[in-house]
C-alpha cells in the first residue's frame, strides 16, 4: 500500500513538473521577433559602417555580437520600402510607387506580416510611425498598436495626437514622443512575455522636424546628433528590458534604415571623409542602400559580416521561416528567406536586388546596375562611385551583364504592373495637383489685397 502510495505521488510531481516545465518553456520553441526600423538613417550615420560624425555604440554592440550586412537594400522612400517590407511584393504589384498609393493599400488585398506570423500563435504590436497606410495597424494583423501622424513627432508643439488601440490620445507638454513609444513597446512585451511575439518597431528617429531630445543639453549645437545618440540609447533600453525580463537569448533583433539619408543631413553622412552616391528619394546607391543588423544570441555567431545582396522584400518570407508560418499563396511573393545565412550557412543567396520608386526602377547584381532607361553603371566602386558604362559592346563582362540584368527586367515586367501617376518623383501621386491648387491659393490671396 506504501509503495503504491508513493507511485502515486511519484507521478503526480512529475506531471506537475513537466507541466511546469512546459509552461516556463512556452516561449522556448519559437523566438520572439523584434523588427527596427529607423526613419532617414543611412549607412553614414552608423557608427559600425564607419560614419564620421555619428556614434551608436548600442547598435554598433548588436553588429559586434551578431551580423551585419554590407549590402541591404529598401526602396529609397518611407512610404514605398514601409510597404515593401511588410508585404514582401514590389511596388509595380501592390501599388506602392509613391507615397500616396500605400495608403490604397488594402488588407483584402495583401497580407502583412502580422497576419503571417499570427498563424503560428504569434502576438503583434506596431510602435511608432504608420502614416503613409491607410486604416489602423489593427485592421493589418496587429494586436497592439501606438501611431502618429506625419513622420518625426517628438513634442506637442507639433504633434499633438496620437492613436493608441483605437483610442486618439493628446501629447503633453512635456511628454516625448519616442519615450511614450518606448513604453508602449516595453508594456507590450511584458504582456506577452510567456508566448512568442513579433514587434515592428518602427521609430520617430531620426526624421525632420530635428529638434532637442530630453537628454540635449542647454549649450548644444547639434540636435542631430542628440537625436542620433538617443536613438541608439532607446536601442540599449530595450535591449536591457529584454535581458532582465530573460528574454534576450529567444529574441531576434532586426536593425533596418528606412531609407537613405535625408537631404538636410546628408552632407555630414560620409564615411572616411566621402559622400555616398545619393540620399533619400534618389535612385543612386545612397537612397535605397541601408544599415542592417540581425542578433540573435546562440544562432548567429559574433562579428560576422555579410556582402550577400538582400532586398527588403526578404524581410517576410525570413520571418515566416523563423516562425514556422506557411506563406500565402495566392499573391506572388518577391522575397526569399536568408535564415541560413542568419545561421552561417550559404543560404541561398540573391544574384540581383530590384528598386523602384515612382516612374524609376532598376535591378543591381553585386557589379552593375541597370536602370529603366537601359543605363548600365559599374558598381565597383560603391557606394561612393557608380559610373556610366560606354562602349558596352566591346567588354564582353560588361556585355554579359547588361544582358542578364536585361533578361530580370524583362521577366519582372513592371511595366506591366501598376504605375506612377504621379510626377514620377514617388513623392506624392498628385503633387502636382497640390501645386497648382496652392499657386491658385496664393493668386487669390495676393488678388484680394490688391482689392
Amino acid at each position: 500500500m506504501i509503495r503504491y502510495l508513493i507511485l502515486l505521488i511519484s507521478i503526480f510531481l512529475g506531471q506537475n513538473i513537466s507541466a511546469q516545465t512546459k509552461k516556463n518553456n512556452t516561449n522556448t520553441s519559437k523566438p520572439n521577433i523584434i523588427f527596427i526600423l529607423a526613419d532617414d538613417l543611412g549607412t553614414g550615420e552608423v557608427g559600425c559602417y564607419g560614419s564620421d560624425n555619428n556614434k551608436t555604440p548600442n547598435i554598433d554592440k548588436l553588429a559586434k555580437n551578431g551580423l551585419k550586412f554590407n549590402h541591404a537594400y529598401t526602396a529609397p522612400l518611407c512610404g514605398p520600402s514601409r510597404a515593401l517590407i511588410l508585404t514582401g511584393r514590389y511596388a509595380f504589384r501592390t501599388g506602392a510607387v509613391n507615397q500616396d498609393n500605400v495608403a490604397k493599400i488594402k488588407p483584402s488585398e495583401e497580407t502583412l506580416i502580422p497576419s503571417i506570423l499570427k498563424t503560428e500563435g504569434y502576438k503583434s504590436a506596431m510602435i511608432g510611425k504608420w502614416s503613409q497606410f491607410g486604416l489602423t495597424p489593427a485592421d493589418f494583423g496587429f494586436d497592439d498598436y501606438i501611431t502618429f501622424k506625419g513622420s518625426g513627432g517628438y513634442w506637442a508643439k507639433d504633434k499633438k495626437d496620437y492613436l493608441v488601440n483605437g483610442e486618439t490620445k493628446t501629447l503633453g507638454k512635456q511628454e516625448y514622443m519616442p519615450d511614450l513609444m518606448h513604453t508602449q513597446l516595453v508594456n507590450f512585451i511584458k504582456q506577452n512575455k510567456n508566448q512568442p511575439f513579433y514587434v515592428h518597431y518602427a521609430m520617430s528617429h531620426v526624421h525632420n522636424l530635428i529638434q532637442e531630445t530630453p537628454d540635449s543639453k542647454p549649450d548644444s549645437k547639434d540636435f542631430y546628433a542628440d537625436n542620433v545618440a538617443y536613438m541608439d540609447k532607446l536601442v540599449g533600453k530595450l535591449i536591457t528590458t529584454l535581458e532582465e525580463l530573460k528574454l534576450r537569448e529567444n529574441t531576434l533583433i532586426v536593425f533596418m534604415g528606412d531609407n537613405g539619408t535625408a537631404s538636410e543631413q546628408y552632407p555630414k553622412a560620409t564615411i572616411g571623409g566621402k559622400l555616398l552616391s545619393g540620399k533619400k528619394g534618389s535612385m543612386l546607391e545612397g537612397g535605397s542602400l541601408v544599415p542592417m543588423i540581425a542578433n540573435w544570441p546562440g544562432v548567429i555567431s559574433p562579428n560576422k559580416v555579410t556582402n550577400d545582396l538582400i532586398d527588403a522584400s526578404d524581410i517576410l518570407p525570413t520571418l515566416a521561416n523563423i516562425a514556422g508560418a506557411k506563406l500565402p499563396k495566392s499573391k506572388v511573393l518577391d522575397g526569399r528567406s536568408f535564415v541560413p545565412q542568419l545561421k552561417g550557412q550559404k543560404g541561398n543567396p540573391r544574384e540581383w536586388i530590384f528598386m523602384e520608386l515612382g516612374s524609376q526602377w532598376y535591378v543591381r547584381d553585386q557589379k552593375f546596375k541597370l536602370n529603366r532607361e537601359g543605363k548600365l553603371f559599374d558598381m565597383s566602386k560603391a557606394p561612393f562611385e557608380e559610373n556610366l558604362v560606354a562602349n558596352v559592346s566591346e567588354n564582353k563582362e560588361v556585355s554579359e551583364a547588361k544582358i542578364r540584368l536585361s533578361a530580370v527586367l524583362e521577366q519582372l515586367n513592371p511595366a506591366g504592373g501598376i504605375m506612377d501617376e504621379g510626377d514620377g518623383s514617388g513623392r506624392h501621386a498628385n503633387k502636382a495637383e497640390k501645386n497648382a491648387k496652392k499657386a491658385e491659393k496664393l493668386k487669390e490671396k495676393e488678388k484680394s489685397k490688391n482689392d
